[in-house]
């Protein structure tokens, strides 16, 4: 496996391999999910700045399986937001994630003091992963990220 940033040759792979998590756990409404975002297909022009980054998982043979991404939250100071976490069914459970995940979370420490995260209720999975990588739940939603449809709040501090 290999984790680089994201390329504009990754955009679509991207956006549909959320689609498909999206898809696959009822995820898949236009307005309170990614799956309205309407830079969902843009993601290598929109991850440039120097305190937001986008990274992608690709396989032996190049096709991109996962990714992550981590952003700034508009008028919230000191705390970034996982954005976009997302991979493919059958590369679940072998690590990638986790590599992904820890990644994100060490450039996210040069620039921000916590980083925040939502996700759906019936997303057991991906919740016992954050928890595991040192994710809290929190009852507190923090900033306006746009996903409505995401009941569950974490963070972690660094």
């Amino acid at each position: 496996m290999k984790i680089r940033r994201i390329e504009k040759k990754d955009n679509l792979r991207v956006a549909e391999i959320i689609r498909e998590c999206l898809t696959e756990y009822g995820g898949d409404h236009r307005t309170d999910t990614a799956w309205g975002d309407p830079y969902l297909e843009r993601f290598s022009e929109v991850y440039v700045l120097e305190n937001n980054a986008y990274w992608v998982a690709e396989n032996e043979d190049g096709l991109v399986v996962a990714g992550v991404g981590i952003g700034p939250m508009d008028g919230v100071e000191g705390i970034c937001e996982l954005q976009k976490m997302y991979c493919i069914k059958d590369y679940r459970g072998t690590g990638i994630a986790g590599e992904l995940l820890d990644i994100a979370l060490e450039f996210a420490k040069k620039y921000y003091s916590r980083c925040y995260l939502e996700t759906m209720d019936n997303m057991y999975r991906a919740q016992k992963f954050y928890e595991k990588k040192g994710f809290y739940r929190t009852s507190e939603t923090i900033g306006s990220t746009g996903h409505d449809g995401c009941q569950s709040h974490y963070i972690i501090d660094f």
